[in-house]
C-alpha cells in the first residue's frame, strides 16, 4: 500500500491526482491487475472523470452546491453536514484497471480527489 498527501486550498476544490496515481503504480511495481485507490476521511472523496476541461469541475463544485446546500437545516453539530452528504454522493474509493505498468482510462478521463470541507492535508491510500 501507499499513502499520498493531498492538499487542498478552499472549502470545494476538485485535485487531478491522476499523476500522483501513476507514480504510486510504478512504485508499487504492479505491472497488471485493479488499482483501489480509498480516500479514509468522511468529508472527502474520489471519483473518475473529465480531465480536458477545468470547467467541468467547476460545474460539478457549482451542481453539488445547489443540490447539498452548505447551509440549510442540517442537525450535525460541526457545521459540516453537506460536506459529508456531498462526500458520500461521490464515494470512498474508486478502482481502475492497470495493465502494462498503465492506468486504463479513457482518453478524457481523470482521477480526482474531492474536498468538501477545506482547506486540509489529506490522504489518499492506494493498494
Amino acid at each position: 500500500m501507499k499513502k499520498i498527501s493531498v492538499k487542498t486550498g478552499a472549502r470545494t476544490q476538485f485535485v487531478d491526482i491522476t499523476a500522483d496515481l501513476s507514480r504510486a503504480l510504478k512504485e508499487l511495481g504492479v505491472r497488471d491487475g485493479i488499482l483501489t485507490v480509498f480516500v479514509p476521511h468522511t468529508t472527502a472523496g474520489v471519483t473518475i472523470n473529465e480531465n480536458a476541461d477545468p470547467d467541468v469541475q467547476t460545474d460539478m463544485a457549482k451542481a453539488l452546491d445547489k443540490a447539498v446546500p452548505w447551509r440549510a437545516e442540517y442537525n450535525h453539530a460541526e457545521g459540516n453536514s453537506a460536506a459529508h452528504v456531498k462526500a458520500s454522493m461521490m464515494g470512498a474509493s474508486v478502482q481502475v484497471l492497470v495493465e502494462d505498468g498503465h492506468l486504463m482510462l479513457g482518453t478524457w478521463q481523470g482521477i480526482y480527489f474531492c474536498e468538501f470541507d477545506g482547506p486540509r492535508t489529506r490522504q489518499v491510500w492506494v493498494s
